[in-house]
């Protein structure tokens, strides 16, 4: 999710308390505590820890990309990684050519196949918009074989076109190769423990400035923001290290959404103004809403028609990923065949 959703359900959420409505009609600004805690945990995450992390390798493209070269170094990474037991941290570098001109690569790991592709692709602007005929003449993919069974956490497949490119930890887990796509991301700042210790170290030092009600309204809404947050993001791909200090992995998510998907991005801030303007009405002095009525119209009628098109949209692009799959393979044997 993005932040703006984050935030704006840390709102939300902290708007379901009569008294906290009540204190922010007075001029408090216990809301913004729920927001503020949504908004934590990534802040954590981007502003620290990913400046923490430390690369047993680091992939330089250079200029003009050679497809082969990249994908023998993540093989070479991962077979390391698999064969003496010991991580390895890896990051992708991007390919910068001027100041809103990138070329885009993409890496993908093949899990049937055990394999890693790399195919160099057009030349994009900032904005991620590709500029057509602009790929490399001549042979542009490669693949290597890993040689052992590979597991992928988040997805199968990364562009890696502008600013920072993406991050991989490859670790051994019994006969399998796991590829953990930004390993520095959703650990210990996404925890649900530490949710209760961030909401505990706000109530005290409210308590320094305020009084002891709003200190206490804003340890606990900054604990539901923090919270929030999580459970969230725990919808992806990804997962969270939920239980931190006490677990050291990621929980995997179920995989219902990306963070950067348009349509659940929009109806969660959407559902989110929703509730505001809903608990707003409720606990004010002269309700004016039909409140089933309200409900079934601001919100269902947006996440019946626009969750509908989201299934559909994913479910199509499964179904081209999976075509497109068995053409490659058809093609590979029919190529096999021939030589």
């Amino acid at each position: 999710m993005k932040g703006i959703s984050h935030f704006i359900t840390g709102v939300a959420i902290a708007t379901f308390f009569p008294d906290v409505v009540r204190q922010a009609e007075l001029g408090a600004l216990l809301p913004m505590l729920g927001g503020i805690g949504g908004i934590l945990p990534d802040t954590l995450d981007f502003k620290f820890a990913r400046y923490w992390e430390k690369f047993d390798l680091e992939i330089d493209p250079g200029l003009e990309p050679d497809a082969g070269a990249i994908a023998d170094q993540l093989v070479a990474a991962m077979r390391k990684a698999y064969n003496t037991g010991v991580s390895q941290n890896v990051i992708a570098h991007t390919i910068r050519l001027g100041a809103d001109l990138w070329r885009e690569y993409i890496i993908r790991f093949a899990l049937q196949e055990a394999e890693v592709a790399v195919s160099v692709g057009p030349l994009v602007n900032t904005g991620q918009v590709a500029y057509v005929g602009t790929e490399p003449a001549g042979a542009t993919e490669a693949r290597r074989q890993v040689g052992v069974p590979v597991v992928h956490t988040y997805s199968d497949e990364y562009r890696v076109n502008i600013f920072t490119g993406p991050t991989f930890r490859f670790t051994r887990d019994g006969d399998s190769l796991v590829v953990d796509f930004l390993d520095w991301h959703h650990r210990w700042s996404h925890s649900l423990l530490l949710a209760v210790a961030v909401g505990v170290v706000m109530g005290l030092l409210l308590t320094v400035i305020g009084e002891r009600a709003l200190a206490l309204w804003g340890g606990v809404l900054t604990w539901l923001g923090f919270s929030g947050h999580i459970l969230e993001d725990q919808l992806g791909h990804m997962g969270s290290n939920l239980f931190w200090p006490l677990t050291r992995k990621r929980i995997p998510g179920p995989g219902l959404i990306h963070a950067g998907d348009a349509i659940p991005n929009f109806l969660t801030v959407w559902t989110s103004l929703a509730l505001i303007i809903f608990n707003l009405d409720r606990f004010s002095s002269h309700p004016m809403l039909p409140h089933l009525t309200y409900l079934l119209g601001v919100l269902g009628v947006p996440w019946l028609v626009l969750g509908g098109v989201y299934v559909w949209r994913k479910n199509r692009a499964r179904l081209s990923q999976e075509a497109l799959r068995q053409t490659e393979k058809i093609a590979e044997a029919e190529i096999a065949e021939l030589t």
